[in-house]
């Protein structure tokens, strides 16, 4: 007689399962509300990081004015530094979350029990920040084939309208790379602090908030790109708010694009 074996059926999964929530266009304000008021409920530990930004840009400005040709490895060292800085602001709104009291120490610190996947994370995007500045040297080795063109040079050739198909393939390769480093790391560096996720569930689960809700998270986007751009006039003070602030908004981005379903509850939102 022939034997009937019983096909294995796995468990279920204890793993919460993400849900990505469908946006509407008032999300990013509602962001930028409640970051206000983490700020301003942990004034001073928000001036400590305003002024860091404020410093990196300092630094990077510096650069760029008198060593153009350095100013692609200064911005590889900011973007190793500005996650782990944003990581401690998302600590701070995290512990309020929970009605515990923000603490410097503790956000200073918070990336040590996830080092594994944040280093994978940021070395994802200073591979993806250098890719994109060999880019932008192409660019300008096909328009400027009389060298590179000193820093006054380049702010001449970007605003002078004479160069307008030099400018439009310019825009598209920053455009095309920043919009993959903001999918990548939109909601995934909050969602390794808040789930201990590992970088490529977490790379994987901010392009999946961008695709599915890519007009509102372009809208997110152009926000903070606006704000910063204001808060580098005049000498980058502007940094020392809004670095800050839209560090505990994107907190808030996280919290709002993906939510967890537990075993336990239809759905919780953590």
């Amino acid at each position: 007689m022939e034997e009937f074996v019983t096909p294995y059926v796995p468990p279920p999964s204890e793993v919460p399962r993400k849900i990505i929530v469908k946006l509407g266009w008032g999300a990013p304000f509602q962001w930028l509300r409640l970051g206000w008021q983490d700020l301003m409920a942990a004034k001073g530990i928000a001036l400590f990081y305003g002024v860091c930004f404020w410093f990196m840009a300092l630094i990077l400005g510096a650069v760029f004015r008198n060593k153009p040709e350095y100013a692609m490895s200064i911005a590889s060292g900011c973007l190793l530094v500005g996650p782990f800085l944003a990581m401690g602001l998302y600590e701070v709104s995290r512990r309020r979350e929970l009605s515990l009291a923000p603490e410097l120490s503790s956000s200073l610190t918070c990336w040590d029990a996830h080092f594994r996947s944040m280093g994978m994370l940021v070395l994802v995007l200073i591979v993806l920040e250098l890719l994109w500045g060999r880019a932008s040297l192409v660019v300008f080795a096909v328009f400027f084939n009389t060298g590179m063109p000193s820093t006054t040079g380049v702010i001449q050739a970007v605003f002078n309208p004479d160069n307008w198909e030099f400018l439009a393939v310019y825009l598209l390769v920053g455009s095309a790379f920043a919009g993959l480093v903001f999918s990548l790391a939109v909601v995934s560096i909050p969602m390794i602090l808040d789930r201990d996720a590992d970088a490529i569930s977490a790379a994987i689960a901010s392009m999946e908030v961008v695709v599915d809700n890519t007009a509102v998270m372009l809208l997110w986007g152009c926000v903070i790109t606006l704000l910063v751009g204001l808060a580098l006039l005049p000498w980058g003070l502007g940094l020392l708010i809004v670095g800050p602030w839209l560090g505990h908004a994107s907190w808030h981005a996280y919290r709002g694009t993906v939510q967890w379903a537990d075993a336990a509850t239809d759905l919780q939102t953590l």
